[in-house]
């Protein structure tokens, strides 16, 4: 079967002190080569701490940003990068902020007729059709669409922003922190309208999250970035229950939990991206690092069924 997505040795690297003639003074690595496939009709979590590359992957992934090298696959065909158009019908995003992610000069109705027109060329009757059942999809009033952004509270601007990511009636969502920025009840209408929505549209998703709650509920498969780089993927229900990466073992043990006291998590922050250690990233903070962790980059091998893992002492922990 082909895969919804395949990128294959994706890497992005930012210049840093660049001259007016020669090369910058330096090259700070945001993303590794990373290669990964999610299966059509699936929901892929992507977690790690802030800095760690989620939110480059998908402004690569959405055509936002350029890749440094590598290829972005979907449905079997390789995206052209200078073709913006066929990212926007086949791959959208959904943002952090759904308040500051639409358009203060703009209508609703404005916001939403953009990708119609501009990706489906629909005008006059058709139009206004497609941009009824769009707000009927995500359970908003026709009257809301003569309105502005700020009138809106956090959820209903959400909701907003995923019928404009519809508009281009996209195959792939990237949902990159979709209901940080909500209370915790409109969090979990927004997660049910996303699930309700992949049901019926038959969509893949990407949902980027700190919230290891919410993308062990919500998520098929996890895969877990460090320091711009996949560490462990597997199947949600075990990569958090029996993570066979040091680093997600951290991860699972900084998230807060009731009758836990804060702060058990091993201590430590991300190396420092303009002068990478050598070897394993995440050897200063490894309890099991040896003088091999050190001197060799571990490469993501299939550890057990479909858990797979970047580290020279991988096990349960």
């Amino acid at each position: 079967m082909t895969a919804a997505l395949k990128i294959t040795d994706l890497t992005r690297t930012f210049a840093i002190g660049k001259r007016l003639f020669g090369p910058p003074k330096a090259r700070v690595h945001a993303v590794n080569p990373m290669s990964f496939e999610v299966r059509a009709g699936e929901t892929l979590g992507i977690v790690g701490e802030s800095g760690c590359g989620k939110s480059t992957l998908a402004r690569m992934l959405v055509g936002l940003l350029p890749p440094t090298s590598g290829q972005i696959e979907i449905e079997g065909r390789a995206l052209d990068r200078a073709d913006p158009a066929a990212f926007g019908r086949l791959i959208q995003y959904v943002f952090q902020d759904p308040v500051s992610s639409l358009n203060p000069r703009k209508t609703i109705r404005q916001i939403i007729e953009a990708p119609l027109r501009n990706l489906h060329g629909l005008h006059g009757p058709a139009l206004d059709t497609r941009i009824a059942e769009l707000f009927e999809a995500v359970n908003l009033r026709p009257e809301f669409l003569s309105r502005y952004p700020h009138e809106f509270s956090g959820g209903q601007a959400q909701r907003i922003g995923i019928a404009r990511a519809l508009a281009a009636s996209p195959r792939i969502l990237i949902l990159d922190e979709p209901v940080s920025a909500l209370d915790v009840s409109v969090q979990a209408q927004v997660l049910n309208l996303l699930a309700e929505l992949k049901a019926r549209l038959n969509l893949t998703y990407l949902f980027i999250s700190h919230d290891l709650a919410v993308v062990e509920a919500v998520s098929d498969r996890i895969a877990v970035l460090y320091f711009g780089s996949l560490v462990e993927t597997g199947p949600a229900e075990k990569v958090f229950a029996a993570p066979r990466h040091p680093y997600t073992k951290l991860l699972a043990d900084s998230a807060p939990v009731v009758g836990r006291p804060l702060g058990g998590a091993q201590s430590g922050e991300l190396p420092d991206p303009l002068n990478p250690p050598s070897g394993c990233a995440f050897a200063g903070r490894c309890p099991r690092v040896s003088d091999i962790c050190r001197a060799e980059v571990p490469k993501l091998r299939r550890i057990e069924g479909d858990q797979f893992a970047a580290c020279h002492h991988p096990g349960e922990f």
